[in-house]
């Protein structure tokens, strides 16, 4: 064996780590279904050789009112255009992306 086995102690850090865990999918991020009276909002990034988009709406959900997203979106670009070329780019992509959304 390349390992020795040893016993793992359950701490009660540990157990509170596990319990956390268990409850993770059920508390993981939700699409949104668009409510086309509510505004929306729109989210940009670019990240070395891409971009990403999310757009977002404010709903009342369980007398809560919450920001979601209603999708994501991203794209490679090659070759990286300047800083100010990946902005504008991003920009256009984005609007044209999320036109169905948008006024």
């Amino acid at each position: 064996m390349c390992c020795q086995q040893k016993v793992c102690e359950m701490t009660e850090e540990r157990v509170k780590a596990y319990e956390e865990l268990k409850k993770s999918p059920t508390n993981s991020p939700f699409l949104l279904i668009p409510d086309w009276k509510l505004p929306f909002k729109v989210y940009i990034d670019s990240f070395g050789e891409g971009i990403g988009d999310s757009l977002h709406q404010t709903q009342i959900i369980n007398d809560k009112s919450v920001e979601g997203p209603i999708w994501f979106i991203s794209r490679q670009i090659n070759p990286t255009p300047t800083k100010h070329q990946m902005e504008c780019l991003f920009l256009v992509w984005a609007l044209e992306k999320s036109y169905y959304y948008l006024d």
